[in-house]
């Protein structure tokens, strides 16, 4: 999930970002894997907010 926030530039996001790959990693790595993977899109982003959550985390927040 994705909200832009920035009033209609594009510079300015929050993720709601849910991945297997996310288990048994703590925070840090958990965003550096997001950030490793939009290097090339964040050069002409102002600011990125992100939460990151395995399907299980997910599943848990949304009861």
């Amino acid at each position: 999930k994705l909200r832009d926030l920035s009033d209609g530039c594009g510079a300015k996001f929050e993720a709601m970002i849910v991945s297997p790959l996310f288990e048994g990693k703590p925070l840090l790595q958990r965003h550096r894997l997001v950030n490793s993977t939009i290097q090339e899109e964040m050069k002409i982003v102002h600011a990125f907010q992100m939460k990151t959550l395995t399907p299980e985390q997910w599943e848990k927040q949304q009861k």
